[in-house]
């Protein structure tokens, strides 16, 4: 026999199919299949039994590779991973040009099944590095196509089952050493990028950046050097995560959250929008997803032409998320899925029966019996359908508020005080002489006719301006600017936005609230706010009602002197949240 290949495995169900059926339409017939299973517990041996391979048993990368050598009957051995393509004529092309060049040892050329540039830059990139080179030092990256002779394979004594990480550039050192190694040319083999969208690329190339210039200097580095797994370890937990991109406060709250739980979970993080930029800022595996945009116009939620936006797009997000989410959550296997509000993760969740776990503020209306003005009713109605309908059947509801009424559901449903941002919990704040304004739209132009009506120094923030129009300073948002800003403000004039609210309720700062209209979240903030004694809450901007909550400032920080803004406890509820929903809750 000519070829023995060789497939390592591990619970590989969904990429082993795809592997086998590529190599049974090649137009080379003189081979065997030896997959080398770690005792999976998904269908992966039955898979392979029933292409016709050979199963033997495996264990880690290496363990597999060479007890599938030492089955193996072939002149020569190909080691494949099992998420693998080969295109048509790899086995021939990949034959020939080893036999005629008389190589020992020989790596393949990659492909990425990606239709993103970046992705097919990257690889293509990786193949003209291992080209470059060939000649100074054999070297591979992940065992994509290595191709040698099973006489040299057993002279060297195999893959180096001591090394948990680079035992590929290993294998192919040592071999390369006693024979000629060379990067085919013409056969190339497609390669899953889902190690790219588990780690995020910045973590990944870092690691083997860092793992290729250790291996050319001559030193060895560990997967836990590296903070590099293979498979999924138990010992930590798997978390999907995914955050709402409307508005700041969701991606704000998760931010601080993740921050503490990377620290010892497993975690992929999903996001749309302004959250997905912030997020990707501070956080390595972040993936962007398409998300729902609220319209507003002149300060009020224009509720049809919100409608007509999302279901312009609906049809593209729908698929490309789920796509995105469904085959990420398949290979990483998330022990639960937590959702800020976000859409797609829950619709997830329920399709792979994931445990789904609840962590916002918007809940308060669902599960909490409130108190709001008749008034609003429809509004209420309005805001309770899209809640229900953005997260679907959850686990547990873990509520964030700096306000606390009756929970319906004590066994499922908990609250917590506001998470905080501990740029927030640093700052010594003092009452100056500014006014601090923060609009989440641009729409509100009825308020700045106001504020300059009022001879008092306002510094106003959402209308992507820069400059001082008389008693306005305009600026864009800065965070170290903006922090300065809020710790000397005198008073705090906004929506009703929660996180901001939160932040200014911690830092002592009366607020006076007008929510943009028709959104009751907003709305139910901003009543709480006045019930408190902590602010006010205003339908419209009005100069006499300004002026008046202006000569009221000292009736609101006396109030606010009790006030206690929040610990983050919520991030250890979480977390022990998660360890009861891994273990079913």
């Amino acid at each position: 026999m000519k070829l023995s290949i060789i497939i390592p495995a591990y619970n590989e169900e969904e990429y082993l199919p795809g592997l086998l059926e590529s190599i049974r339409n090649q137009d080379f017939d003189d081979y065997e299949v030896i997959v080398a299973d770690a005792d999976s517990d998904d269908n992966t041996r039955k898979i392979a039994r029933e292409y016709g391979c050979r199963v033997v048993d495996g264990g880690m990368p290496a363990v597999g590779r060479n007890r599938g050598a030492a089955a193996a009957r072939g002149e020569l051995l190909l080691f494949l991973d099992a998420d693998l393509v080969l295109t048509e004529g790899y086995l021939r092309d990949a034959v020939e040009e080893f036999e005629s060049e008389d190589l020992g040892i020989a790596i393949t050329q990659m492909i990425p099944i990606s239709t993103r540039r970046r992705d097919k830059i990257l690889h293509e990139f990786a193949n003209r590095f291992m080209i470059l080179v060939e000649s100074i030092k054999p070297h591979g990256a992940g065992c994509y196509g290595i191709l040698t002779r099973r006489e040299l394979h057993e002279k060297v004594g195999g893959f180096d089952e001591s090394l948990d990480f680079g035992e590929d550039t290993d294998y192919i050192e040592r071999i390369g050493k006693i024979s000629r190694f060379k990067v085919l040319r013409k056969p190339r083999v497609l390669v899953s990028i889902r190690r790219l969208e588990k780690e995020g690329l910045k973590n990944l190339a870092f690691k083997y950046t860092r793992s290729t210039i250790y291996d050319f200097m001559g030193k060895r580095v560990s997967a836990g050097d590296l903070g590099y797994e293979f498979g999924h370890s138990r010992r930590k937990r798997r978390v999907l995560y995914s955050v709402c991109g409307e508005g700041m406060g969701h991606a704000i709250r998760s931010g601080v959250i993740l921050d503490k739980l990377t620290e010892d979970h497993e975690v992929l993080i999903f996001a749309s929008d302004r959250a997905y930029k912030y997020l990707s800022s501070k956080f390595d595996n972040v993936h962007e997803i398409y998300g729902f945009n609220t319209v507003y116009e002149d300060n009020r939620v224009n509720d049809i032409k919100t409608f007509l936006r999302a279901m312009k797009t609906f049809p593209r997000d729908l698929k490309e998320n789920l796509r995105l989410l469904y085959r990420i959550a398949r290979d990483f296997k998330p022990d639960v899925v937590v959702s800020d509000f976000e859409f797609y993760a829950s619709v997830v969740s329920n399709m792979l029966r994931i445990p789904l776990i609840s962590i916002d503020n918007m809940h308060v209306i669902t599960q909490c019996r409130i108190e709001y003005p008749e008034r609003f009713r429809r509004d209420k109605l309005k805001a309770e359908a899209v809640v229900r309908s953005f997260i679907v059947r959850p686990r547990r509801y873990l509520i964030t508020s700096y306000f606390f009424p009756e929970v319906k559901n004590p066994d499922k449903v908990s609250m917590y005080p506001p998470v905080l941002r501990e740029e927030i919990m640093n700052l010594r704040p003092y009452y100056g002489d500014h006014v601090m304004v923060y609009q989440t739209s641009q729409s509100n132009r009825k308020l700045l006719e106001v504020l300059r009506s009022i001879d008092r120094e306002f510094v106003v923030y959402g209308f992507d301006r820069e400059g001082v129009d008389g008693n306005l300073t305009f600026r864009r948002f800065n965070e170290d600017q903006f922090f300065r800003d809020f710790e000397s403000a005198a008073a705090v004039i906004t929506n009703g936005g929660f996180t901001l609210i939160s932040e200014a309720l911690y830092l002592r700062k009366p607020v006076y609230s007008v929510p943009v209209r028709g959104q009751f979240e907003q709305i139910l903030n901003a009543v709480y706010l006045e019930k408190l004694g902590y602010g006010e809450f205003h339908e419209k901007t009005e100069r006499e009602s300004l002026e008046r909550f202006l000569g009221r400032l000292d009736i609101y920080r006396r109030n606010l002197e009790d006030y206690d803004g929040g610990n983050n406890e919520i991030i250890e509820a979480l977390k022990r949240t998660i360890d009861e929903c891994s273990r079913g809750c």
